[in-house]
């Protein structure tokens, strides 16, 4: 009776995992490639700024570059600035803004830049803030102190 009663359990589970995979097949969970046309496009070509996939966007990591490719600001609170606008554009092209962020990714060469960029994070969110995880990293191109990646929710 045990052994039929796993068969049952196997039955349902498997069951169930078909619906699943039906729903994620659906229409709204189809993946969409962003590209602003005023940020910086990405340094691989085998990466996209920004997917739309669902409910949510998510954003390749920005640095603090121009339209040029180069290296904007010297401190951390400038190039925290920088890549927040670079995110921000390509949040535009969804139709979204910070202010429909959920989570931040944000990747530091020097550890001690962490107070700079929180005070530019503080200034440029309001309440509830995103989730943040912050990341030491040995370099970043351009001689970057900092890059920022995001998942944006549409409401």
């Amino acid at each position: 009776m045990l052994v039929a009663g796993t068969y049952v359990a196997r039955d349902r589970l498997a069951a169930a995992s078909r619906v699943l995979v039906a729903i994620g097949n659906t229409l709204g969970m189809s993946k969409h490639e962003i590209r602003s046309a005023v940020a910086p496009p990405p340094l691989l070509a085998a990466a996209s700024p920004a997917i739309s996939a669902g409910h949510f966007v998510f954003v390749s990591a920005q640095l603090p570059v121009d339209a040029t490719g180069r290296t904007v600001g010297a401190t951390a609170a400038e190039q925290t600035g920088r890549s927040l606008e670079n995110l921000a554009h390509q949040l535009r092209s969804t139709g979204l803004s910070l202010d429909d962020v959920v989570s931040l990714e944000i990747h530091l060469v020097d550890p001690a830049d962490g107070p700079a960029v929180d005070a530019v994070l503080g200034a440029r969110f309001t309440p509830p803030y995103p989730a943040v995880t912050l990341a030491g990293v040995p370099w970043l191109p351009g001689g970057a102190r900092l890059q920022v990646a995001a998942i944006a929710q549409r409401y």
